[in-house]
């Protein structure tokens, strides 16, 4: 176990402070993330990343329940966020969007909630979103900017602590700050070295918004994965510095993208991983080992959004 004191906390551009680094839960079943969450929270993780759309919800909610009734933490110890879905971009819709999660995680605020990404989905039957002919998704014709301008309203209300965007590109993140009010606290997107996502950051930086880095390792369980596609946690340039600081791939990485002032949020279900991921505060990259897997950067992105490539607002046709 690491002590949760020893992570360190950034001040969002609101004045509250996000510890920066956190589990990711994204593609955790339910029936393994109730366990995952409590190992977690157990190994010192006070910063747990849900989402609507991942479906385990009601199941994260049963795992901060569990420790904050047996005195292992307090609400307020913990940092919960979550996202609002793409089906959910109406303004009318935000709100109850926002309390379909709260019911889910049983909490009463979160202390960040996400638009998920600048696309909205014109909702279908079952719950998911429209397609086209040609498999592609249909938009409803909802501009991100007034998705959120609501999103600013559940935040006046208390109901959220902080607002911030998710798979924002600059231009679009330019737009949202010359049309609304309430600046982003963070972008979150996907990160690692083979996408070090440099000038973004910097981007980023200058207008006080952090990055939160997803998907650190590249993903390797996506479903759409290729047998050849390469992987990053199998890179041989990575035991240089594993093998130097006797560190795994793994925490490599993480440890390069907290040293370059990002936050990291690492899926994994597996305890003996979960409590390796969080043990990188007792060693530091030097400079040279920064650059050397800044190197590895390719431009490799692994979340293409590829069924939403047609959509008016799909984010990564843009350089950044």
């Amino acid at each position: 176990m690491v002590n949760p004191n020893q992570v360190p906390k950034v001040k969002l551009n609101n004045g509250l402070e996000i510890p920066v680094f956190g589990l990711g839960t994204w593609k955790s079943k339910p029936g393994e993330v109730t366990q995952a969450v409590k190992d977690a929270i157990d190994a010192g993780y006070r910063h747990i990343d849900c989402a609507w759309v991942y479906g385990n919800e009601k199941e994260v909610g049963e795992a901060i329940k569990a420790k904050i009734d047996e005195k292992v933490v307090k609400r307020e110890d913990l940092f919960i966020v979550s996202k609002l879905w793409c089906t959910f971009h109406k303004p009318e819709a935000v709100e109850p969007a926002l309390k379909q999660s709260l019911t889910a995680l049983g909490l009463d605020y979160l202390d960040l909630y996400l638009m998920h990404a600048p696309m909205d989905f014109k909702p279908g039957d079952d719950g998911s979103y429209q397609k086209d002919e040609n498999g592609h998704v249909v938009p409803e014709g909802v501009d991100y900017v007034d998705t959120w301008k609501a999103m600013e309203e559940v935040y006046k209300k208390g109901l959220v602590k902080s607002i911030g965007i998710s798979n924002f590109n600059r231009k679009q993140i330019e737009r949202l700050l010359q049309l609304t009010t309430v600046v982003p606290v963070t972008n979150q997107v996907e990160c690692h070295p083979y996408l070090n996502q440099k000038k973004l950051a910097e981007f980023c930086k200058s207008k006080e918004i952090t990055i939160t880095a997803y998907s650190p390792f590249g993903a390797p369980d996506r479903p759409w994965a290729k047998p050849d596609d390469p992987k990053l946690l199998d890179d041989g340039k990575l035991k240089i510095i594993g093998d130097k600081y006797k560190k795994t791939h793994a925490q490599v990485i993480i440890r390069y993208l907290l040293q370059r002032g990002l936050i990291a949020i690492p899926k994994s279900v597996n305890k003996k991983r979960i409590q390796e991921n969080i043990d990188v505060f007792d060693f530091q990259l030097t400079s040279e080992d920064v650059k050397y897997i800044d190197s590895f950067d390719c431009n490799g992105r692994i979340i293409l959004w590829q069924w939403f490539t047609t959509h008016p607002h799909y984010p990564f046709n843009d350089e950044y």
